[in-house]
């Protein structure tokens, strides 16, 4: 990339995250009573923020309760950093309130947009990666991390379709986004294979690509395959399947890479009753503890 701009001022933030380097899984409304009644012993729960934007309820009762005994982080969904249009500032503002209400050891985000205008459109789109996109993802972040007083995580999403107004891969435009921003990096793994299929790219130096020394978590999840006009395999992120074989080895990968890190099991379609859930948590926290006696 030629004639590389100089960082952007940012304010100074905590550490990537503070998380143990466990697995984790989503904290579900259908698991509630059973983890109070059981107390599993897993590394931290994650929530997604937009389901706790509210004063009060059932959801910040359990929270609340569940919080005093685990390690937590919080994932967003709304921010819409990639979108055109400024940030919503009162979703900024909500999003402080819950912060501050539980403090969890991790704040993350998506590398997409989700509005238009007044609207949201409840999905999370890919961007363009090019010059005026990076300028724009980098002053949302810096707005966010300026207003939450912490530094937040990026997460890579799965794509289905690439622009022919990009001009950078995406590893290398993350990589960017990283540098300039002061923000750290969240690879969702299953995402880089889904993109790797259906965009028929190297999964493996996808991974080796990303600035891997800025990662605070890791994802894992579970996808659905379909076929495209052409015969060729589609994937879809759709977090409602257990893990596949080709993404597990892409973690260990990963980890032999990083090292122990972080690990959250997205299960939010086709949601299993917690024995299952936990038993494939426990699937990423044995490979942790392995990569951690090497």
């Amino acid at each position: 990339m030629p004639n590389e701009p100089p960082a952007l001022p940012h304010s100074p933030v905590a550490s990537i995250s503070t998380l143990p380097a466990r697995a984790g899984v989503g904290l579900k409304p259908e698991h509630f009573q059973e983890i109070l009644a059981t107390a599993p012993d897993i590394g931290f729960f994650e929530i997604n923020a937009e389901n706790y934007m509210v004063p009060g309820g059932p959801f910040h009762y359990y929270l609340g309760r569940i919080r005093e005994r685990y390690a937590l982080s919080v994932h967003g969904v709304g921010l819409s950093i990639g979108a055109q249009e400024p940030l919503d500032t009162d979703h900024l503002t909500a999003l402080r309130s819950l912060l501050d209400r539980y403090q969890p050891q991790s704040f993350s985000e998506h590398l997409a947009w989700s509005t238009h205008g007044p609207t949201f459109l409840n999905d999370l789109i890919p961007l363009p990666y090019n010059a005026a996109t990076l300028q724009r993802v980098c002053d949302h972040i810096d707005q966010v991390q300026t207003e939450l007083g912490r530094r937040m995580l990026l997460e890579n999403p799965a794509t289905y379709v690439e622009f022919a107004a990009s001009t950078w891969d995406e590893p290398r435009f993350l990589s960017e986004v990283v540098r300039r921003s002061g923000c750290g990096l969240l690879p969702d793994v299953n995402n880089v294979y889904v993109s790797s299929i259906n965009h028929q790219r190297d999964a493996h130096a996808t991974i080796r690509a990303l600035p891997l020394t800025e990662v605070g978590e890791i994802h894992l999840a579970g996808f659905a395959q379909q076929v495209d006009a052409n015969g060729d395999r589609l994937l879809i992120d759709t977090h409602g399947a257990p893990i596949a074989q080709a993404v597990w080895d892409l973690y260990d990968f990963t980890l032999n890479l990083t090292g122990p890190v972080a690990t959250l099991l997205e299960r939010d379609n086709e949601i299993p009753a917690w024995p299952v859930l936990l038993a494939e948590a426990n699937l990423a926290e044995h490979r942790l503890r392995a990569e951690a006696t090497q």
